[in-house]
């Protein structure tokens, strides 16, 4: 009996390595597939914004046709903003940066564009314009959200991993940190809109 003792001691140690092992990288993975959603999520509310935008193009167009320069500038913003794609899982700080400068680009087009609106008290009035105007209002506020529960997942993912001994196994199975979304740079500044 005493002989079995150190191979029982052996299996139980390495059952109990497999087992921390396999939770561990079914943990990892279940919070990078959140992750990954969540971004999914994120991209799905950009492009909500970038469907409403040709509507709200033609509305301001029927009523500010002068205002060309304006309106072309949020066409090549949208462009712009709806040709950049990341895969979170791969994405790079210079991708992210590239793709938050896009949108960025588009967020301040539909500023100009909304300076040039007040100049139209017809179309200020106008019923289809004001319900554009909501849901693009809502579809910003649905951006953010999307965002921070992003960068709340993928923050508990990057934890998750970078913890030791945990650390050690990720390196072994392949996971790396993923890219947070952060503030554009120069967005704590409040914008000065001029009429």
């Amino acid at each position: 009996m005493k002989k079995w003792i150190p191979w029982i001691i052996v299996t139980v140690v390495i059952f109990s390595i497999y087992n921390w092992a396999v939770g561990f990288n079914n943990t990892a993975v279940e919070k990078q597939e959140t992750a990954k959603t969540q971004w999914a999520n994120v991209e799905s509310a950009y492009q909500r914004r970038a469907d409403l935008i040709p509507n709200l193009v033609n509305t301001v167009k029927g009523y500010a046709s002068h205002e060309q320069e304006t309106l072309q500038g949020v066409i090549e913003a949208r462009s712009k903003a709806t040709s950049t794609t990341i895969d979170p899982s791969n994405v790079t700080p210079e991708q992210m940066a590239a793709f938050q400068q896009n949108q960025s680009g588009l967020s301040s087009a539909l500023s100009k564009l909304m300076v040039v609106v007040e100049k139209y008290p017809d179309l200020k009035a106008n019923q289809n314009f004001l319900e554009l105007q909501s849901q693009l209002e809502g579809t910003e506020n649905r951006i953010n959200v999307e965002r921070n529960r992003y960068n709340l997942s993928t923050k508990e993912y990057n934890i998750l991993i970078r913890k030791f001994p945990a650390k050690l196994l990720a390196g072994m199975f392949g996971f790396e940190a993923m890219v947070l979304f952060e503030a554009a740079e120069g967005s704590e500044k409040a914008p000065t809109v001029e009429f």
